[in-house]
């Protein structure tokens, strides 16, 4: 018994270390541009089964409760919490924020589409409205060399005046991706997500319609990340953490004194 709950404590100083993980990332990214945090869910691992309930325990009778010994802890997943971040005004006419459900879509290295809520755009040499890395917005949106008023609407029309013309032009429009199940989106860093099996494929419309978010010009979304919430998690898993640990202690110095009497 004594080392088995040197076992049982164990994981559950390995569960609340990655629980502890997961909060650090959150606060690490709490500047980061539409961030959305993360929840380590935990699950029991399997019980030993010394005693069924309603297993006979004579011939006339069984027994009414079961005799079932716990294993653990373990990681189940981490659940990303969705919830929009509140939109800052940045007065960047490249700057965009999704209000609502979606993601930007973008071109990455080797054709690949990545999904972002980050929506700080910049021009490239070409005029390609691009990300930080260089990955340009899909589908693409070029703006002519010497356009002024660039305006993005909320179904994710943009346009600008161009030399010579006297009416704003239409230089394309923004699409927006959503999934039938966002949670199952794998994130690979530099804010983008990737579509998997578990997330659906995605369903590309125009921002706005069928629960898809419009598109605010001159905002970034900001991290979802609420700083006191994320240090009452810290503090319980810092000190369930220091109760596994004490846990340790009391089995090593049963152990001991086992050892010391026989």
């Amino acid at each position: 018994m004594p080392s088995s709950a040197l076992h049982v404590a164990r994981t559950g100083l390995e569960a609340q270390d990655t629980r502890m993980r997961v909060i650090a990332n959150n606060l690490a990214n709490i500047g980061t541009t539409g961030f959305k945090r993360d929840r380590a869910n935990f699950a029991t691992l399997a019980y030993q089964d010394a005693r069924i309930a309603g297993q006979q325990s004579s011939n006339e009778t069984a027994y009414a409760t079961g005799l079932n010994l716990g294993t653990g802890v373990a990681l189940q997943a981490t659940t990303r919490i969705d919830t929009q971040g509140s939109l800052q005004t940045t007065g960047n006419a490249l700057d965009m924020a999704l209000d609502g459900d979606g993601f930007f879509q973008v071109t990455m290295p080797g054709g690949q589409l990545g999904y972002t809520r980050a929506g700080n755009f910049s021009r490239s040499a070409e005029g390609t409205l691009v990300t930080a890395q260089g990955y340009a917005l899909n589908p693409a949106i070029t703006i002519p060399e010497g356009a002024s008023a660039i305006t993005v609407a909320q179904d994710g029309t943009v346009s600008a005046t161009v030399a010579g013309a006297a009416e704003p032009t239409a230089l394309g429009q923004i699409t927006i991706a959503s999934f039938a199940n966002s949670g199952g989106l794998r994130s690979m860093g530099d804010n983008f997500l990737q579509e998997t099996a578990a997330s659906g494929a995605a369903q590309i419309g125009i921002a706005g319609e069928q629960g898809r978010g419009h598109i605010q010009q001159g905002y970034l979304e900001a991290s979802n990340v609420n700083v006191v919430e994320e240090l009452v998690d810290m503090i319980e898993a810092q000190r369930a953490y220091e109760i596994n640990s004490k846990m340790i202690s009391a089995v090593d110095e049963m152990l001991q004194n086992a050892n010391q009497t026989l």
